[in-house]
């Protein structure tokens, strides 16, 4: 007689647990990160499409946490593996995943170990429930501060010091504050719970939703990290003067420049950004002329009497905003836009009125994109000086370099929640 009991499905058959789909997206977005280089917040518009926003932005959250911490992860993975498991092999990717989900952002183990086991469907799905199980057991933690990459620690280190990448680390353990810049004096009313680091600026707690805050409609504001402040600030007020703003999007300093009265030219290639730095305009009511062009090949009408060129850069000054960009970043990189950022620099001083003033800023913590750039810039045009920043143009605790530059590293406002990376440098043209 035949036997009739019901076939147990395939694995294949059997519907996905829920959330498995958000997973799914974390999986795509890491992958495009780690093996193409893809930046987080760009590849995250491909990965996650089609889920839901709050999914959206759960698998955003794991990937960055997965990727804020993936050195300490990954150890805890080689330290229970008699083997280690290849850097690019899917159930390394999966164990990151989860375990950013588990030590991290707290998600219900029977939702972490269930959602992550379909991933590897076809692979070593014993291995990772395996695994998966021996860190709940044994009660994985991981450090207090998240270790860079090696490579980048070795880089800083070198650069910097040991201090340095110390600082960075404590830095990247966690999401930075909201830093908010003001087109006028801030009506102190519903900002108790701000703390002023500058004129024209305040700092609020993590966590803040934007467009919950106090005159977000309005437009008397909007998001800069107090570091990325800093180049439009050594321009001081306009009165009236031009200025170009090159590569210019989203706009926060095209803001501050036509807050501070100056008649300003924003320039960049790309017209996403560019749409975006308009919406911003609209909505602070602050005005610019927008052009979208590649500098490389654009020319303006006249000089200006001042030109800010916030080049292209490898980013990673704004690690603690983007964990990605460690991952993605190699000397090669650097060295590419080092070339780049030389090329822009000699097209934007070309466009300063004599006696003008050309600002040069690069939200980065390499050498190679600030101090031996502008060396090498000043090396090949003589009549060029530099215009040292003063101590007054600058936030207390902010203080200029010996040769009159502004550079923020890890480790400055640790009590105020720290700063990005940034390097800034005025000249003077002859």
């Amino acid at each position: 007689m035949a036997d009739r009991r019901p076939r147990r499905p395939r694995r294949s058959e059997q519907a996905d647990p829920p959330g498995t789909a958000t997973r799914k997206a974390a999986l795509r977005l890491i992958d495009a990160v780690l093996r193409r280089g893809d930046p987080l917040d760009i590849a995250a518009h491909a990965a996650t499409q089609g889920l839901p926003p709050a999914d959206r932005a759960f698998a955003v959250a794991i990937v960055s946490e997965a990727l804020r911490w993936m050195t300490d992860i990954d150890a805890l993975i080689d330290d229970a593996t008699a083997q280690p498991l290849p850097e690019d092999v899917k159930s390394r990717a999966v164990l990151r995943l989860a375990l950013a989900q588990l030590l991290i952002l707290k998600t219900p183990a029977h939702a972490v170990v269930s959602t992550a086991l379909p991933l590897v469907d076809g692979g070593p799905r014993r291995l990772v429930h395996a695994l998966l199980s021996r860190a709940q057991q044994e009660d994985w933690q991981l450090p207090p501060g998240a270790s860079l990459p090696p490579a980048t620690a070795e880089r800083w280190s070198a650069a910097w010091d040991d201090a340095t990448v110390a600082a960075a680390e404590t830095a990247w353990s966690a999401a930075p504050p909201v830093d908010l810049s003001f087109s006028g004096e801030p009506d102190p009313v519903g900002w108790q719970d701000a703390r002023p680091l500058a004129p024209l600026h305040l700092r609020l707690p993590r966590g803040q939703a934007i467009e919950d805050l106090p005159g977000y409609r309005e437009g008397g504001w909007w998001v800069q990290d107090l570091a990325a402040s800093f180049p439009a600030r050594l321009l001081g007020t306009g009165n009236g003067r031009s200025a170009l703003d090159l590569c210019a999007a989203p706009g926060g300093k095209t803001m501050q420049l036509a807050a501070a009265g100056w008649s300003v030219v924003a320039v960049d290639s790309s017209a996403k950004r560019l749409a975006r730095l308009e919406e911003n305009l609209d909505r602070t009511g602050l005005e610019a002329a927008v052009v979208q062009a590649d500098i490389r090949t654009w020319q303006p009408g006249e000089a200006a009497d001042a030109v800010l060129l916030d080049a292209p850069c490898s980013a990673t000054g704004i690690f603690r905003r983007h964990p990605d960009v460690l991952h993605r970043i190699e000397p090669r990189q650097i060295a590419e836009m080092a070339e780049l950022q030389a090329e822009l620099l000699v097209r934007a001083a070309q466009w300063v009125k004599p006696g003008g003033t050309l600002v040069y800023a690069t939200c980065s913590l390499e050498p190679a994109e600030g101090e031996e750039r502008i060396a090498a810039f000043l090396a090949d045009h003589p009549g060029w000086i530099i215009d040292p920043a003063r101590a007054d143009e600058l936030p207390v605790g902010i203080a200029p370099t010996a040769r009159g530059f502004v550079r923020t590293l890890p480790g400055l406002l640790v009590d105020a929640g720290g700063l990005d990376g940034f390097f800034v440098a005025r000249l003077r043209a002859p």
